[in-house]
């Protein structure tokens, strides 16, 4: 038993790491850049707020524990852009997940790992909600700081709504409202269509 409150604790210190894990979005109000670790924290209670308005029914402790997992392989990776064209990494997200869910106690580790692996591919239910949620609170920041990081990088309006369709997946509606303030709130700051 030891062992494993060895294993869970030098787990635990190592993910404090991802608070050090800068994004390319600041934080609504504030002039700094968000860290990963805020970003898992807000979009698991985003997902919270939102599971009774998901279009399929998806277990809630699942999808909070996917969001909780999906970036600590930023640690290893380092956050990379959304709309960056090398933005999809899996060989090398894999291996860092692979390393530091093998810290933890075997069964539990393989259980992470496998969460993660489930949410990468975004074929279950809670997955295919997790991968919206977190599609859906940079947009969501954005919408609310100005259009910072698109305006940044010169993110036209249909690369983002391209790159964050998948929020239909979770809702419908939801989707079609946030499409409207994305085209709306784009044309207000000029943003490329």
């Amino acid at each position: 038993m030891t062992e494993n409150f060895q294993a869970i604790t030098r787990f635990i210190v190592e993910i404090e790491k991802l608070k050090s894990v800068d994004r390319k979005i600041k934080p609504v109000g504030l002039s700094r850049y968000e860290n990963s670790a805020e970003h898992s924290w807000q979009i698991a209670l985003l997902a919270l707020t939102l599971l009774p308005h998901a279009e399929q029914t998806t277990d809630p402790l699942t999808v909070v524990t996917m969001l909780l997992l999906h970036d600590i392989v930023e640690i290893d990776t380092g956050d990379k852009f959304a709309y960056d064209a090398n933005h999809d990494d899996y060989e090398n997200e894999l291996l860092s997940a692979q390393r530091i869910f093998a810290i933890l106690p075997d069964e539990q580790g393989q259980t992470y790992l496998n969460l993660w692996m489930e949410f990468e591919k975004a074929q279950t239910p809670e997955a295919q909600f997790a991968k919206a949620i977190d599609r859906l609170m940079p947009v969501l920041q954005n919408l609310n700081n100005g259009c910072q990081s698109w305006i940044d990088h010169n993110i036209s309006v249909t690369q983002i709504l391209h790159k964050n369709a998948a929020i239909e997946k979770a809702n419908p509606q939801l989707w079609q409202w946030l499409k409207q303030q994305v085209i709306e709130t784009g044309e207000r700051v000029g943003l490329r269509c």
